[in-house]
């Protein structure tokens, strides 16, 4: 599966640290896949790889902490932002704005931080637009089947919102191309070493 984001700067895209910058890494995958579990075994992994949050514009969900899950900001200065250049990507998502801080990605990179990102198939286009040197992840289910189960057993979705998001799902999956690697998330504990190496290899020096 050929990679979509090329490091666009002539640099070794495994070379040590001390030779290059910060790098990004971008988990995508549809809902159910284990993405969110996935991600927090990464983070564990590597005390120093950075999480970019997500701002909103939507009300936080109980259980939700500003800054930690989301950054929840009003609309107007979302808006505001689009205008001024504030948002690396960003959507609009039932009615409501998702993006992440261009600034925060610059800074980071240009410190020599790696960053880790979980956004959507449609955000990931963006990012690899203005970051081409992005490392790029879709977590898959292990089949449409395992998905709707998953999403069935949380107990917290009525039957028109789990179809609703298995559209969602199947045309997320369809994208799966774009991304230069594939993880299939059948074993939550295989998946999570198998991310831990990937990452870890392109973090080490050679």
């Amino acid at each position: 599966m050929g990679p979509p984001c090329r490091p666009g700067d002539g640099q070794d895209p495994r070379a040590p640290r001390a030779e290059r910058r910060g790098r990004i890494f971008i988990l995508s995958g549809p809902s159910g896949a284990g993405k969110t579990t996935l991600r927090h075994r990464l983070l564990a992994a590597f005390a120093d790889l950075r999480y970019s949050v997500s701002y909103t514009t939507r009300a936080p969900r109980p259980g939700e902490e500003n800054g930690r899950d989301y950054l929840f900001i009003p609309a107007a200065e979302f808006e505001a932002g689009i205008g001024r250049g504030r948002w690396a990507e960003w959507a609009q998502v039932h009615g409501n704005y998702y993006g992440t801080s261009a600034e925060f990605l610059r800074e980071g990179i240009a410190a020599g931080s790696d960053l880790l990102l979980d956004i959507d198939v449609q955000g990931a286009r963006q990012i690899c637009a203005r970051f081409p040197g992005s490392v790029t992840i879709f977590i898959m289910p292990p089949s449409p089947a395992v998905l709707r189960e998953r999403l069935e057993s949380r107990g917290t979705d009525p039957p028109e919102v789990i179809a609703r998001r298995l559209e969602n799902a199947a045309a997320e999956m369809a994208q799966a191309g774009f991304y230069r690697h594939l993880l299939v998330n059948g074993d939550l504990q295989t998946a999570a070493r198998e991310l831990i190496a990937l990452v870890g290899s392109y973090r080490a020096a050679p």
